[in-house]
């Protein structure tokens, strides 16, 4: 259940705002991950979300085959690079998908969240498309080509990179949680006696 953080008077009534909501960086991070469920990849799932000025998500993407490609028809082995058994010459990249996802004209000068820092083939097509930020939370290839070659091309256009500042290490989606909030709801709604008051009113 959802931590309730708040302030409460005499009489049980909330009298401020929850104060254990999650950031934004926290919720934008958080749908990139969740988004990574979707994929059917056995090895690595990765989600991605791309986020406007205007903290609006506009884009949102995972790891998987293109459309039309069934899953079970298609290999989801990592190789060898050079056999067509190779799952990477037919998956789509969860930044590309975002991308290609968007529900905007564009995504220029948009921030995107990813839980594995890009390889260099959504490098081309993160600049290309104009997003100018990327916040990821693992890079964990750093010592590989395709980051290397990710982070130059970065670098040369511009567009700046940071690992996401970790202030949570879980965040539970409980489904019951909303029943419960229904339950509060009621219980709100219902008129509170505040004994302190009936006691002046009688004085």
């Amino acid at each position: 259940m959802a931590e309730r953080s708040c302030t409460v008077d005499a009489c049980g009534n909330v009298v401020s705002k929850r104060t254990s909501y999650i950031e934004w960086e926290e919720y934008f991070m958080a749908i990139a991950l969740l988004s990574a469920k979707r994929s059917k990849d056995p090895c690595t799932q990765v989600g991605a979300c791309i986020v406007n000025n205007d903290k609006k998500i506009v884009g949102i993407g995972y790891n998987g085959m293109p459309r039309g490609c069934e899953d079970d028809q298609f290999s989801w082995s990592k190789g060898p690079m050079d056999s067509l058994d190779a799952k990477s010459l037919y998956v789509c990249h969860a930044e590309v998908n975002a991308v290609l996802n968007k529900n905007s004209s564009d995504v220029k000068d948009c921030t995107i969240y990813v839980a594995l820092f890009p390889c260099n083939e959504c490098a081309k097509v993160i600049i290309q498309s104009g997003i100018r930020t990327v916040v990821y939370l693992s890079d964990e290839k750093a010592e590989k080509p395709k980051t290397i070659a990710a982070k130059k091309m970065f670098d040369a256009a511009g567009v700046t990179y940071r690992p996401y500042s970790l202030r949570n290490e879980k965040i539970e989606i409980n489904f019951g949680d909303i029943r419960c909030n229904e339950t509060r709801k009621n219980l709100s709604e219902t008129p509170t006696k505040c004994k302190k008051e009936d006691e002046t009113k009688e004085e």
